[in-house]
């Protein structure tokens, strides 16, 4: 019966293992795209900029996958296409945020990252046209009522 229990053991770490080294990537992939994503926050806002002299909402989002090897479309409204949509009840850290707004017969899109989830407080990072790379709280009316989707594109 200890040989048997021990045998279980043993098959039982090769078989987490793999699961485990995965759940740690995953994590680590989740890290580096917020960190890269924060270390924009005081960069103005420049719509189509890319860099550090001034980005755009899309090009943060953008930039901050490519640090994992993900490279996603260059545009909010296309962005919002990739990955695994998501509910409000299903958002973690590392998620992205895409809102549709409308203001006298136009609309436009706009892209972010969920940083932070834990009860009822969720943080996002974006580019916002009037205060660049910033950290918002996505529950203020302005975020929470103009959410169009979420999408999770790290698995």
């Amino acid at each position: 019966m200890r040989y048997l229990l021990a045998a279980f053991m043993v098959v039982g770490i090769f078989i987490s293992a793999p699961a485990q080294r995965k759940k740690k990537k995953r994590k680590q992939n989740i890290e580096s795209v917020i960190n890269t994503g924060r270390s924009y926050i005081g960069t103005p806002y420049r719509w189509g900029g890319n860099s550090k002299a001034g980005i755009d909402c899309s090009g943060l989002i953008h930039n901050a996958y490519k640090t994992i090897g993900v490279n996603l479309p260059r545009t909010a409204k296309e962005q919002s296409k990739t990955g695994k949509k998501r509910g409000w009840e299903g958002i973690r850290a590392g998620d992205l945020v895409y809102f549709k707004f409308k203001k006298k017969g136009s609309k436009w899109y706009h892209s972010g990252m969920i940083t932070y989830v834990s009860g009822d407080k969720i943080l996002f990072i974006h580019a916002s046209s009037s205060r660049g790379v910033v950290e918002s709280n996505l529950l203020a009316d302005y975020y929470k009522n103009n959410v169009r989707n979420f999408r999770r594109v790290i698995k």
